[in-house]
């Protein structure tokens, strides 16, 4: 099955943007995830998922700026239910594909290079090139590497599915250990690759 589009709310305010802090307001929900790569921390608002982080690492914090973190069970929240049920069946191979309100902070441009991601075929790379490509400039590739570094929702905004040109790994947030684990986990359980 074709991956879902996520609606990524184009509205939600980069927190960088001094003009837009409009977060500090916000409420968010945070649960864990044990996960075979690592107990996964997810944030939520009342719009979607707002960031996802690796074990160890608490990058939200950036997200959220002055708003206040609730810790909640998964099932206390709408959306960190539906995060970690499709998680956990992403994580068991069931799921190849994510249906999930997200809620990226971001400016119009990372956007645009997580909508293409989403487009990233579960089980298959491009190449940052390509990927700028999706976006309608080859010239791109390094600014789309760097909007990708900034993807707060990895695996379910999918940028390990992008390689360097030549099929090497490249760069991720996560280290590359964890990015080869997710591509092998995704190529264990592809129709077509595994």
């Amino acid at each position: 099955a074709p991956p879902v589009e996520h609606p990524l709310n184009e509205r939600t305010p980069h927190p960088d943007d001094p003009k837009e802090r409009t977060m500090s307001n916000t409420i968010h929900h945070r649960t864990t995830l044990p996960s075979p790569i690592g107990t996964l921390t997810i944030v939520a608002n009342a719009d979607g998922i707002v960031a996802i982080d690796w074990e160890g690492e608490t990058a939200h914090q950036a997200v959220v700026g002055d708003g206040e973190i609730v810790d909640v069970a998964a099932d206390e929240h709408p959306v960190l239910t539906v995060a970690v049920r499709q998680l956990g069946e992403y994580f068991d191979g069931s799921r190849t594909a994510f249906d999930i309100p997200l809620a990226p902070a971001g400016t119009p441009f990372q956007h645009q290079a997580w909508e293409a991601l989403v487009r990233i075929p579960f089980g298959e790379t491009v190449s940052y090139g390509e990927q700028a490509d999706m976006l309608g400039d080859r010239n791109k590739a390094r600014a789309v590497g760097a909007a990708n570094g900034r993807n707060p929702i990895p695996i379910v905004i999918p940028c390990h599915r992008v390689v360097a040109a030549g099929g090497k790994l490249g760069g991720f947030g996560g280290g590359l250990p964890l990015k080869r684990k997710l591509l092998d986990l995704e190529c264990s359980n592809s129709p077509v690759l595994g």
